[in-house]
C-alpha cells in the first residue's frame, strides 16, 4: 500500500510462541502551511489529500472565507516534512499577520502553541434552526457507510475519518488522517472545491468530540454532528449554543442526541426525569 501507510513488521508474541508478522502502519508527517511565504502552523499529519486539508483549515480557522480568496496552493516536498504554500488575495495576509498564532503540536491537540486562550472559546455563528431532518435509522447509515469509506483504517487500524452524508446521496465525501481535526479540516476542504457546504446533511467522525470539532461542524454550516464516541461537556455547551444537533455514542441502532433533538424523527421522546 502506498499513500499514508507504510510496511512494517512486528514480532508477535501469542500462545504459540513468537512469530514475525506484517503490519501497515499509518505515516504521520510534519505539514507545514505557510501564507505569503510565513509558515502559520506546523501539523503533523497523513499525507495524503493534502490539498482539501490546506483549504480546510484555511477555512476552519477564518483565515479565508472562502476558497477563492486562496489565490494558488502548491505543495512542496522537504526531507523534513511536507510545506503547503498557499498565497492570499490582497488584504488578507495583513489581517492574518495581525491574529497569527503558533499550532506545533502533537495531533491529539487542537490547540497547542496558542498565543491566546480567547481562541479556545471564540465566538461562533449560529446555525439557522430546522432545515434538515433525520430519521433514527438515518444516524445507524451515515455511520456504516463512513465505515465502508475507510480504507486505510481497514489497512492500519489506526486511522480518523470524517465524511459527509445526505439522505438522498448517501456518503458524498469521506477523508482519513491520523488526527481527528485533520480528517475534519479535509472534509471540510473537500466539500469546499466541490462547491458545496455541510448545510445539507450530517457530519460523521470516528472519534470522541471536542470543542474543535464542534467549531468546525458549525463554520461547515454543518446542522447534524453524529460521533462514534462521547463529547465532552464544553462541546456539548457550545453545539447547544450554536444550534448544532449533536449526536455521540453512535453504534448500530443506539445512539445519544446531547443537543437540539427535533432535527431527528423519533416515534416518541421520553421526559426529563
Amino acid at each position: 500500500m502506498t499513500g499514508g501507510a507504510v510496511r512494517t513488521t512486528a514480532l508477535a508474541i501469542g500462545p504459540d510462541g513468537p512469530e514475525r508478522v506484517g503490519h501497515h502502519l499509518p505515516e504521520e508527517v510534519p505539514v507545514a502551511l505557510s501564507y505569503d511565504g510565513t509558515t502559520h502552523a506546523v501539523m503533523l499529519a497523513s499525507p495524503t489529500d493534502l490539498e482539501d486539508f490546506a483549504l480546510g483549515f484555511s477555512l476552519s480557522e477564518g483565515i479565508v472565507e472562502a476558497p477563492g480568496q486562496i489565490g494558488r496552493i502548491e505543495r512542496v516536498d522537504h526531507p523534513e516534512g511536507i510545506e503547503m504554500r498557499m498565497w492570499l488575495a490582497p488584504g488578507l495576509g495583513a489581517r492574518l499577520m495581525v491574529r497569527r498564532r503558533a499550532m506545533a503540536g502533537p495531533v491529539g491537540c487542537g490547540l497547542c502553541g496558542i498565543d491566546s486562550l480567547r481562541e479556545a472559546a471564540r465566538p461562533l455563528p449560529p446555525l439557522p434552526p430546522g432545515g434538515l431532518r433525520l430519521g433514527a435509522d438515518d444516524v445507524g447509515r451515515a455511520m456504516a457507510a463512513l465505515a465502508r469509506a475507510q480504507p486505510l483504517h481497514d489497512a492500519t487500524r489506526a486511522m480518523h475519518a470524517a465524511g459527509f452524508w445526505t439522505q438522498a446521496e448517501g456518503l458524498v465525501a469521506a477523508r482519513e488522517d491520523v488526527g481527528r481535526h485533520n480528517a475534519l479540516d479535509k472534509l471540510t476542504g473537500a466539500l469546499a472545491r466541490a462547491g458545496r457546504d455541510a448545510s445539507g446533511g450530517a457530519v460523521v467522525v470516528t472519534s470522541r468530540v471536542s470543542i474543535e470539532l464542534i467549531q468546525k461542524a458549525v463554520l461547515a454550516r454543518a446542522p447534524v454532528l453524529i460521533a462514534v464516541s462521547a463529547p465532552t461537556s464544553r462541546a456539548v455547551a457550545a453545539a447547544e449554543a450554536t444550534g448544532l444537533t449533536l449526536i455521540a455514542r453512535a453504534r448500530g441502532a443506539g445512539f445519544d442526541i446531547h443537543t437540539h433533538p427535533d432535527r431527528i424523527e423519533l416515534t416518541e421522546v421520553p421526559h426529563d426525569a
